[in-house]
């Protein structure tokens, strides 16, 4: 039976202090969810994962390597705000979500779904992707609007659930199965929040505290997770 372990449990060492939960969700006010949809089928269907905040809140983004597309990316860099949705889905997916979150969030505001003539200044929300396919049936297109409003519903400041769930269901990161983590470090009165949905990488390019683990472990040891394999 797998035991789900964190790297500061077997001995690995980071800088910083956890903050309580060692969890995004230290920050007050931050809420999550995952849903990943699971049939009965050779390749599961990943869902949405809603991030939601109490109010329009301060943001930034960053492009690492040029891969990867997120909704309000223009409206971030020159307001500085995030609407109080941020949902992250796999590729094929994006469109749906992002107008699935700003249906939520209009109707949040007016109790109802708005009209071409009203304005809701929150409406614009962040939806990032990652792609999933070589995992998850990409091309079924099976998110649909109710399994956001769901996630959104269910989302909660507690501890989350990190690993093989949600969006990181159809993850592979330095060709092993990757997924999503979670952390927070406090610094004096501040706590900073980190979730990290791990989607790319060749195995010799995998670090751990600054040692080149990935050189050492070689596809004749470890099989890779793009490998498929038959029967």
């Amino acid at each position: 039976m797998f035991t789900q372990v964190h790297a500061q449990e077997i001995g690995i060492p980071f800088k910083g202090t956890p903050g309580t939960m060692n969890s995004i969700t230290d920050v007050c006010g931050i809420e999550v969810e995952h849903l990943a949809l699971i049939e009965d089928s050779e390749q599961p269907s990943t869902d949405p994962k809603p991030i939601r905040t109490e109010q329009q809140t301060f943001g930034a983004w960053y492009s690492l390597n040029g891969n990867g597309e997120m909704t309000r990316m223009t409206w971030l860099e020159k307001s500085g705000f995030l609407a109080p949705i941020i949902a992250i889905t796999n590729r094929h997916s994006i469109r749906t979500v992002r107008d699935a979150a700003i249906q939520w969030i209009t109707q949040q505001s007016t109790g109802s779904v708005v009209s071409d003539d009203d304005y809701c200044p929150l409406s614009l929300p962040v939806v990032a992707e990652t792609w999933d396919g070589f995992l998850n049936d990409i091309n079924g297109f099976h998110v649909q609007p109710q399994h956001l409003f769901d996630a959104i519903r269910s989302a909660s400041s507690d501890q989350i659930a990190e690993g093989n769930v949600g969006g990181g269901t159809g993850m592979v990161t330095h060709e092993f199965k990757g997924g999503i983590g979670t952390s927070s470090r406090k610094h004096g009165e501040y706590t900073v929040g980190v979730l990290v949905q791990s989607n790319y990488g060749r195995r010799y390019q995998l670090t751990i505290a600054d040692v080149p683990i990935g050189e050492e472990m070689l596809d004749e040891l470890l099989a890779s997770s793009w490998t498929r394999t038959t029967n």
